[in-house]
């Protein structure tokens, strides 16, 4: 017999599954912002080189906005170090019970690495 589960959708959205969960969904949403990012990408230089669009032109200085920036690089980040967090677990199974620590040390990973991104940038944007 079945489990008669009657979760309504608010209810849903109020799962404690803390940083796991919120990591799980970041790193999917990332990934799909990286493959948005490199399709528009070469859909800019294919409209760019082969027919001179503005278009491209215009898809292109998005890219050089500062604020596309820092998003783009914060996504980066978070993937690359929580793709590399899920492959230490995978492979190291005996830590998944440490799972919350381990995503405490990502965080602590993912801090300095984009200071160093956001000091580039700001330095970048004010001429320095």
């Amino acid at each position: 017999m079945a489990i008669n589960r009657k979760v309504g959708f608010l209810k849903g959205l109020g799962y404690k599954g803390g940083g796991p969960m919120w990591a799980w969904i970041l790193h999917r949403a990332s990934g799909l912002a990286m493959v948005l990012f490199v399709g528009l990408h070469i859909l800019a230089g294919f409209l760019t080189q082969q027919f001179g669009s503005e278009a491209g032109y215009a898809i292109n200085a998005i890219y050089t906005n500062w604020i596309f920036q820092i998003v783009i690089f914060f996504l980066v980040i978070f993937h690359a170090v929580n793709g590399l967090r899920v492959v230490i677990l995978d492979l190291i199974p005996a830590l998944l019970q440490y799972q919350r620590e381990m995503i405490w040390l990502q965080w602590l990973t993912i801090a300095p690495l984009y200071a160093l991104v956001l000091f580039v940038i700001i330095k970048n944007l004010l001429g320095l």
